[in-house]
């Protein structure tokens, strides 16, 4: 990385704001049509872990202001073994989160121009693509990939808003459903928040470039914050107000679902409009997330972790290693997984994701509470709470396959400790 620390407070909470909405805010209210209304519970206990967790990544990065996020704050307080754990599991739960943000690119783009994703060939290509074109982007540079954040970030954050803001007063009370599944309202509510955490992951991305960060220890905390409450609010009442729009059954099987919603409140015009946020979100997010995803592997690489090509960086300061490797296992997830449909692919790689997320969010809130004497003690204890439910949430599945990618790092792990040991000194 070099000298220059080119991200403001403006592109830090572009990068929090731009990595939560995503996917998640347009293409998840088909993953909650199970449970209707019931959600709102999911969503309730999500906002205020989200929340919790961004206090704790606030503390955190005003007392280890380096790049890395989760991965630095578990190695410090827990050492080179968790360091690893945690940076392994957060790297695969980020390339896993951009193939699933890719394809949900794919649906919108499907609901604009339906020919481009009328096969499933088809639609792997167009998610291909945006996985690549963004890549490109973050190879120009840091500052390159923070200005294109902030811009997608105003382009999906104002429409996002005013359509739940709008929308909300179209609701017909008498047609809500509180859970068609039938679950219990624990289980429907642990179900829930499993999946409305996809929505709001990302709130720790400000912290993860935290070296590229002007003036860190103030910015990224400031920046965790409000990227955290307003993406948060924004996605809350839009993802709640398209599931009480449209049937249960349309609801299950759409891939554009706001933009369904949006072509039946007020025309065909509106759906495609939409579309194109939806088209411009995913995009963001994207673009986002595959700049975190070089950034975490440049941190664990330059401590030794990571093998050393990922830690070496072009004249513009870009990982160049981390990026393309993060997107070639994208690509790899992406075209392994084609024939399936959009919703099936798009709901599995985000329970996968998540779990995998999850494990640095517990790692992280744990490190808080080991710092004896500092204060919020309590808020950590609460984020640690609500990071183990939610990963308990994801399902045996996604747990299972969870720990098999963490597990298959511990070679890496192994080859590292003994390179380094066979090094003469």
């Amino acid at each position: 990385m070099s000298n220059a620390r080119p991200l403001g407070l403006w592109s830090a909470t572009a990068l929090v704001v731009g990595s939560m909405i995503g996917s998640g805010a347009f293409l998840l209210p088909s993953a909650l049509a199970p449970f209707g209304l019931a959600s709102l519970a999911g969503w309730a206990v999500t906002l205020c872990g989200a929340l919790l967790l961004a206090a704790t990544f606030a503390r955190l990065t005003a007392l280890w202001p380096q790049s890395g996020g989760p991965y630095i704050y578990a190695r410090n307080a827990f050492g080179e073994f968790a360091g690893f754990t945690v940076a392994w599991s957060y790297w695969v739960s980020v390339w896993c989160a951009n193939a699933a943000i890719a394809v949900a690119f794919a649906g919108s783009l499907g609901a604009l121009v339906p020919a481009t994703t009328a096969t499933p060939l088809r639609g792997a290509a167009c998610a291909l693509a945006a996985l690549w074109i963004c890549t490109l982007v973050n190879l120009a540079g840091v500052r390159e990939a923070g200005r294109m954040q902030v811009v997608t970030t105003v382009l999906k954050l104002v429409p996002l808003l005013l359509f739940g803001v709008v929308a909300v007063w179209s609701i017909d009370p008498s047609s809500l459903r509180f859970n068609p599944s039938g679950g219990s309202f624990a289980s429907v509510t642990q179900s829930t928040v499993a999946l409305t955490l996809w929505a709001l992951l990302g709130l720790e991305a400000a912290t993860v470039p935290a070296g590229a960060v002007h003036d860190a220890e103030r910015t990224v905390p400031r920046a965790t914050l409000l990227g955290t409450l307003l993406a948060g609010i924004a996605t809350v009442l839009a993802c709640s107000t398209v599931v009480a729009l449209l049937p249960g059954p349309q609801l299950a099987s759409s891939s554009a679902p706001m933009a369904d919603a949006a072509r039946l409140l007020w025309g065909p015009t509106a759906g495609i409009a939409l579309a194109a946020v939806m088209a411009v979100s995913c995009f963001g997010a994207l673009n986002g997330w595959v700049l975190v995803c070089g950034q975490v592997s440049l941190a664990a690489a330059r401590d030794g972790v990571f093998p050393s090509p990922f830690a070496r960086c072009d004249a513009r300061g870009t990982p160049v290693a981390g990026v393309l490797i993060g997107t070639l296992l994208s690509s790899v997830l992406v075209l392994s997984n084609y024939s399936h449909s959009l919703v099936q692919l798009f709901t599995f790689s985000i329970l996968l994701s998540t779990a995998a997320t999850l494990v640095p969010y517990v790692a992280s809130t744990a490190a808080w509470l080991r710092q004896r004497g500092q204060p919020g003690r309590v808020l950590a204890a609460l984020a640690l709470i609500y990071a183990l439910y939610a990963l308990v949430g994801t399902g045996r599945e996604a747990l299972a396959w969870g720990a098999v990618l963490i597990l298959a790092g511990m070679p890496l792990y192994a080859w590292r400790r003994f390179a380094a040991r066979a090094r003469p000194t």
